[in-house]
């Protein structure tokens, strides 16, 4: 691995840590808990995990494809490197919404968007580097669980704040 390997596998854990740094105090095991709990809700410990080991493939991943395409600062890195660092800021503000935020409806827009985003990096990286982009199936999988979790959140009103009222009494 060149001296900037570990570069790219650090780089998406930034927005995690500076996350972690202004939120530490306010965060807590139990975020999931509300006037009902899902049975199937992972422990916060276990999300940050997950979202440690996804952030570290998807940045060696990222390296893989850079010196693939020949590193530096080239134009046939635009493309694959770019959808790459549009998606990462979203995928840093996902982790706010969800887990700091409490508002699974915004979160659950923001992870569609990244879903397609990360299918697209899939499917541009598969030609350079077909490792890079087996690498970031687990990225789309965890995408997967977290939208159904945002998604259950959101629809059972587990985070009032986020859920759309009705304006009268026949809901118009």
């Amino acid at each position: 691995m060149q001296p900037q390997g570990p570069m790219f596998v650090g780089l998406p854990h930034l927005g995690p840590i500076l996350f972690w740094l202004f939120t530490r105090y306010s965060m807590s095991d139990d975020w999931c808990k509300n006037l009902r709990t899902l049975s199937w809700c992972p422990p916060y410990k276990t999300i940050l995990l997950v979202w440690t080991t996804v952030y570290s493939l998807m940045g060696y991943a990222s390296y893989l494809v850079w010196k693939d395409l020949g590193g530096g600062l080239k134009w046939r890195l635009a493309l694959p490197l770019g959808l790459y660092a549009v998606q990462l800021p979203i995928s840093w503000a996902v982790l706010m919404l969800f887990l700091e935020a409490a508002n699974p409806g915004l979160a659950l827009l923001h992870l569609l968007l990244l879903y397609g985003l990360v299918v697209s990096m899939v499917l541009v990286w598969h030609p350079v580097n077909k490792l890079a982009a087996l690498l970031l199936l687990p990225y789309l999988a965890w995408l997967t669980v977290t939208a159904v979790l945002t998604y259950r959140l959101w629809r059972d009103s587990l985070c009032p704040t986020a859920q759309p009222r009705p304006t009268g009494e026949n809901g118009r």
